[in-house]
């Protein structure tokens, strides 16, 4: 069984360390060095291997001081990125192994050009793409790409724990409210999410299932999203119902 735990970095990144039965480890999208060091100096660790999702700083910032630290690591990441440290690009459709169990590379393109993720064990580490309640800006890629790289998440089975990459949670909420007022599971997890933030305890992580009930990004079918955007856009088909959210998000 692989073991998560969440390393706060900056102001509200997470750097996820997965750990095996033996004292090994790797760490996702470690943005800075010096925590992840010395969680792993404190627990006695091994790092093993380091996976990266894009190529924006705060995911990559503190790859070389590890790579120093540890000159023979495997660095996966995503081939069509601009990541000079990387040892093992990967692409959607490539399989990796980690500590005896299989990941899946998911292309999720859309916030960058390249962006993936990574499956397996029922865990999903996505980086930027999903949030809980939320999803990330569209800087590189295009609307419909995000909508495809999200509707592949929403796909996966319901139970698969979600690592998000940043602690957005109670400001997604905020907007995810104004989206559907009328949500009860959404007033329930806002509750769930304050008293875990008052408490400095991460939200993270969420399931497929909690956010196919609160998430507006993956609700862009449901009649109450529908009717919020409908000031936003004359269409009803999915792609402009998201395209109009992420664009209301943007200004919110």
């Amino acid at each position: 069984m692989l073991t998560i735990k969440s390393i706060p970095a900056f102001n509200d990144n997470y750097i996820w360390l997965i750990q095996n039965s033996d004292q090994r480890c790797a760490v996702v999208d470690p943005g800075d060095a010096k925590p992840v060091l010395q969680y792993i100096e404190q627990h006695g660790l091994t790092l093993d291997a380091i996976l990266i999702t894009h190529h924006h700083n705060d995911h990559i910032g503190g790859v070389p001081d590890l790579v120093h630290k540890f000159p023979d690591i495997d660095v996966v990441g995503p081939a069509h990125e601009p990541i000079p440290t990387l040892t093992h690009p990967v692409e959607t459709g490539d399989q990796i192994k980690l500590f005896d169990e299989i990941f899946f590379v998911l292309g999720l393109e859309g916030h960058t050009r390249g962006h993936i993720g990574y499956v397996g064990d029922g865990k999903l580490f996505c980086g930027d793409v999903l949030f809980s309640a939320g999803c990330g800006r569209v800087f590189e890629g295009t609307m419909e790409q995000m909508f495809t790289s999200l509707s592949k998440l929403a796909a996966l089975p319901e139970e698969t724990l979600v690592y998000c990459a940043h602690e957005y949670t109670a400001s997604n909420v905020a907007f995810a409210m104004a989206v559907e007022p009328d949500n009860d599971l959404l007033h329930k997890y806002r509750e769930e999410v304050n008293r875990k933030r008052a408490q400095n305890t991460p939200t993270l992580p969420t399931t497929i299932r909690q956010e196919r009930w609160i998430n507006p990004f993956l609700r862009y079918d449901e009649p109450s999203v529908i009717k919020s955007v409908a000031n936003r856009t004359a269409k009803t088909d999915p792609l402009s119902i998201f395209t109009a959210l992420r664009e209301w998000k943007n200004e919110f």
